[in-house]
């Protein structure tokens, strides 16, 4: 049995344009937020500072936490290849002490193949991860719905 992963992502919204990993797999381009996993003896402040300057080149100013959810891949789409895997992801609101920052990073995820800023107004139209808070970005930010989001995708 495999240990619970903990992880930290930024969430960064700037005029109206939502800062995000790209991502490609064998079903094509997706997004998720910047962030990964917490490394032993780091907080997840400190490992969430870490894993942007690897993925998006640049600091991150970790504001406050917007929400967790957990990932349990045995349930969701990417069952066969997760089936093992476990995360508890805690969302914290970010910002860009250099917005003009952003860069290719020190050590990309293996899927990364870019950073993109999506204009909120298209994050429907984009496969998005987890799909599920789409909902919670509103004209200016995001609401989430609960600071627990549970198990989703």
């Amino acid at each position: 049995m495999r240990p619970i992963r903990t992880a930290a992502r930024a969430l960064i919204v700037l005029g109206g344009k939502l800062l995000a990993i790209k991502m490609r797999d064998q079903s094509g381009v997706f997004y998720i937020l910047p962030g990964g996993g917490q490394r032993h003896g780091e907080t997840l402040s400190e490992g969430l500072q870490r894993e942007c300057l690897e993925e998006i080149g640049t600091n991150v100013d970790v504001e406050e936490l917007l929400y967790v959810r957990e990932y349990i891949g045995k349930n969701h789409e990417f069952h066969h290849a997760h089936r093992n895997f476990h995360q508890v992801e805690s969302v914290f609101r970010c910002s860009l002490p250099n917005p003009d920052g952003i860069g290719p990073g020190s050590e990309h995820d293996k899927k990364q193949i870019g950073v993109e800023w999506i204009p909120l107004e298209e994050l429907d139209d984009r496969r998005f991860l987890p799909d599920v808070i789409k909902p919670f970005f509103t004209k200016d930010g995001f609401e989430p719905s609960s600071n627990y989001l549970g198990d989703v995708n």
